[in-house]
């Protein structure tokens, strides 16, 4: 069963209030009393709906001030509404909604289609303190959404999308927690990412010295860290198309670096432009699966983005100091070199084939919109933006090419 809760949160004075609303479907084990006719007798109904609230929602909810737990609240107010009321629309709607006058005990209304308003007051020290929230209501359905809006005194609204146990969230977290969280989410997404590794692979495994390493991999970091920030700025196309294009060209890049590891020697000076040029597709990547996450940023969105990166970069880290002495144990002891990276590459070729048909399959069911000016405007910024970074890519390393040639002239 889906359940979605919605909930305010705001700290006044010396006070901390949440008011929430939760269908009564998801209180299975709270006996409603009923009319005869199956009806939710609103008359005798006030002892199960305590009951309810306090088991459901304040037993479960945890709330934190400075790191501390706050002590259990008291239920100031409980009700049910019907489900065409419209009160929680914001925080004052709702806050006026719950100690006004309760249904009339005459309202015809299936006990399942009721919905529990509670309001709850916590005591705090003061409404300007670090607030953290455990919801603890998974335990309403098989997929709990929690939609939580908190209201800092004289600050803006903060809006989250909560799935089941979210664990402990920050509510207005402090640049360096940002940091530590986002780290830690950078490593483990690297970590989990199959497709992004095996293009990490594809892109090292003819290179094991450390400086077309380090030129190779930074190339990738700076390239994919330059769409990552442009997505979460908003500027990437949002239509329903783009991630199934996106995850697509993932997986055409990897078949792509693995044919040309079979196909010829690769060499450092074009390896490290390939590797920022489909950079900036996987940054891309990267953005999907922060947009649920980076509502914990709090204020610290573009700290929290680069705290990201950093935890890709040393998830990529640990990946390449596994990886490298290996693949030198491989072609020492096992097989020859070039033979090696031609197997190794075919492997990697055909896994990413198959991903590449099935997420074509999938970006097929979409439909594509009508190439109007504004489409038309959008592809061209996007193409002039991409083309303007492998410029910069090229120049660049023209640059150090020049660099290096005239050295070696002065020297001669």
């Amino acid at each position: 069963m889906d359940v979605m809760v919605q909930a305010f949160l705001k700290p006044d004075g010396q006070e901390l209030h949440l008011i929430a609303r939760v269908p009564m479907r998801a209180m299975r084990d709270i006996e409603f009393p009923l009319r005869n006719s199956g009806d939710l007798d609103l008359a005798r109904a006030d002892d199960a709906l305590r009951t309810a609230a306090i088991q459901w929602i304040a037993n479960g909810v945890a709330l934190y001030e400075n790191d501390v737990r706050i002590p259990a609240g008291d239920l100031r107010a409980v009700r049910v509404s019907l489900p065409s009321d419209r009160s929680f629309g914001s925080y004052d709607e709702a806050y006026a909604h719950l100690p006004s006058p309760p249904l009339p005990v005459e309202t015809t209304l299936p006990w399942d289609q009721g919905l529990l308003d509670v309001w709850l007051a916590y005591p705090i020290g003061s409404d300007r303190s670090d607030f953290a929230i455990r919801p603890g209501v998974e335990r309403l359905g098989l997929r709990v959404v929690t939609v939580l809006r908190f209201l800092p005194p004289g600050g803006a609204v903060r809006a989250f999308e909560l799935s089941g146990d979210p664990g402990i969230v920050r509510l207005d977290p402090r640049w360096h927690q940002a940091v530590l969280r986002f780290v830690v989410l950078g490593f483990e997404h690297i970590l989990d990412g199959t497709d992004h590794l095996l293009f990490l692979l594809c892109l090292v495994v003819p290179f094991r010295q450390l400086r077309p390493l380090v030129l190779i991999v930074t190339a990738f970091t700076v390239a994919h860290s330059i769409t990552l920030v442009a997505s979460a700025f908003g500027f990437a196309p949002d239509a329903l198309w783009f991630p199934p294009l996106v995850e697509m060209l993932i997986a055409a890049s990897i078949v792509y670096m693995a044919l040309e590891n079979i196909v010829a020697p690769a060499r450092a000076g074009r390896r490290w432009i390939m590797a920022f040029a489909f950079g900036l597709v996987h940054g891309f990547g990267f953005s999907f699966a922060l947009r649920e996450t980076l509502q914990f940023a709090g204020s610290h969105l573009l700290t929290s983005l680069l705290s990201f990166n950093l935890g890709v970069e040393l998830g990529q880290l640990l990946v390449l100091l596994l990886i490298v002495p290996a693949l030198q144990v491989l072609f020492r002891l096992v097989v020859a070199e070039r033979m090696g990276v031609i197997i190794l590459s075919a492997f990697v070729a055909h896994t990413g084939w198959h991903w590449m048909t099935g997420r074509l399959d999938v970006l097929s069911q979409y439909r594509w919109p009508a190439l109007d000016l504004v489409v038309l405007a959008g592809i061209g910024r996007v193409v002039i933006a991409i083309a303007l970074m492998i410029g910069i890519a090229w120049w660049a390393g023209a640059l150090r090419r020049w660099t290096r040639v005239g050295r070696a002239e002065r020297q001669a």
